[in-house]
């Protein structure tokens, strides 16, 4: 056993999130959203360096060595499996660890909405699972690829930096890559997934305007592609991929786009103050007719509002999930009020102005 897999053990203990091991520092878990240190002497650099190097690949640290960072994918059997950061700072190495549960959670688990699974049955088009770091994007679309793979006859291609819920084949046959180890970025995977026979890609992110256009030409070409991006809302989603775009093929992508969307999921996670644990508030953009058409036309400012008037297709703003969680009696006043959108509607629920002065 690996000297840092007692940091894991713990890690898996106290329901942490994310394991922070910095030179000259305590360890530190993320539990609930929050940094707790954990009551162990601080690292020296050279001890540190040791035990990472104990469980990371020959190929990464000799990458890590010439680049200061690396990304890779760790697995205790029987426990779970972390995605891996390694960096260099000003007192020496650091490591970001991301547990990885190894037994994935339904839609239904995750407190997720009844539309957010049956995406799970779409024949082709593209759905983009959206949010800042840490929102849980990854959780809700192994849920969706889970979903998949119990109830369709299909062949799932997953491509991963690096690799985080492991499927294993049920109904479906399923083949994860990851970059670095089995192909070298998400564009060079994505242009051999087309020649791969596959019904669903899932792209970890879109990167860049190759991997965008490679993935949106996949889902208007008969595939059904999931992936995410790092945007706070549904309309900013798809403003955000067209503007990756030169100016002059804008209009010829916000066609396609507007062809080959399907669902756009922006979500946000919560402190639960009713019980330990987490919960998800997603707003949900199902792209009807009309919201194609707004796409088409230039239109994504009035995307809110077909959100709005749309929720017998299942669509929900993001406040109106908080407030929802609110209610319940699930979250507090500040945090809903800090992840919203339109403020002005949580701050009546405010004990104490606003600490964002900006917000102002």
């Amino acid at each position: 056993m690996a000297k840092i897999d007692a940091f894991f053990k713990l890690m898996h203990e106290q329901g942490a999130s994310d394991l922070h091991l910095i030179a000259g520092q305590q360890p530190i878990l993320r539990v609930r959203g929050e940094i707790e240190r954990v009551k162990y002497d601080p690292l020296e650099n050279d001890q540190l360096r040791g035990m990472l190097y104990e469980i990371t690949p020959e190929a990464k640290v000799k990458e890590f060595e010439e680049t200061g960072d690396v990304d890779f994918g760790y697995e205790i059997q029987g426990l779970a499996r972390y995605r891996s950061n390694f960096f260099l700072h000003r007192g020496g190495v650091g490591a970001v660890f991301r547990e990885i549960p190894s037994i994935i959670a339904t839609c239904e688990q995750l407190g997720l909405p009844p539309v957010v699974a049956r995406l799970a049955t779409l024949p082709r088009g593209l759905v983009l699972l959206t949010g800042p770091t840490g929102s849980g994007k990854s959780t809700t679309l192994a849920a969706i690829i889970d979903e998949a793979n119990r109830s369709r006859k299909d062949h799932i291609i997953t491509i991963e930096d690096p690799i985080e819920f492991v499927h294993h084949s049920q109904s479906c046959i399923i083949n994860h890559r990851e970059l670095g180890q089995h192909t070298k970025s998400f564009s060079a995977a994505l242009r051999g997934a087309l020649r791969e026979d596959p019904d669903i890609i899932l792209v970890g992110e879109m990167r860049d305007l190759e991997t965008i256009s490679l993935a949106i030409e996949a889902a208007s070409t008969g595939h059904l592609v999931f992936s995410t991006l790092h945007t706070t809302s549904a309309p900013k989603t798809i403003d955000r991929i067209i503007e990756v775009f030169p100016g002059e093929q804008q209009s010829q992508i916000r066609s396609t786009l507007a062809d080959g969307i399907r669902a756009v999921i922006a979500q946000v996670l919560f402190k639960r103050i009713d019980k330990k644990g987490r919960c998800v508030a997603p707003e949900i953009l199902v792209a009807t007719p009309a919201v194609r058409n707004l796409i088409r036309e230039s239109k994504t400012h009035q995307i809110p509002s077909m959100i709005q008037t749309g929720r017998k297709h299942g669509m929900q703003l993001l406040d109106d999930a908080i407030m929802n969680l609110y209610n319940k009696g699930w979250i507090s006043a500040d945090e809903a009020y800090a992840k919203a959108n339109d403020k002005d509607q949580f701050k009546p629920f405010l004990k104490n102005q606003p600490a964002d002065f900006t917000e102002a």
